[in-house]
């Protein structure tokens, strides 16, 4: 059994580059968070604003967890195949 890995380890890098893309998404839109408390009158323009902007940070927070979990399970399984793949072609090895 001789599987060629290389397309899922792509794949898992692409994965893996999603992940770290939305790492840096997430940074950027933080950045235009504020962490003050507003609740005078006229700042009531920037409480939508800081809302609107929570709310996207919750939905990158979600699909970053979710990519996540993906990518570190798809790279388990690529690495047990892996590692898999070496010990039957160790054990056929021995036995000749």
């Amino acid at each position: 059994m001789n599987l060629n890995l290389l397309p899922y380890a792509l794949v898992w890098g692409v994965l893996a580059a999603v992940v770290i893309a939305l790492i840096v998404y997430r940074k950027m839109v933080a950045s235009h968070e504020d962490d003050t408390l507003h609740v005078l009158d006229g700042e009531a323009k920037v409480i939508p604003e800081q809302m609107a902007i929570a709310q996207r940070l919750e939905r990158i927070d979600r699909w970053g967890k979710l990519m996540t979990v993906i990518a570190i399970v798809y790279g388990l399984a690529v690495g047990a195949a892996y590692v898999y793949q070496n010990w039957v072609e160790a054990s056929n090895y021995m036995g000749r």
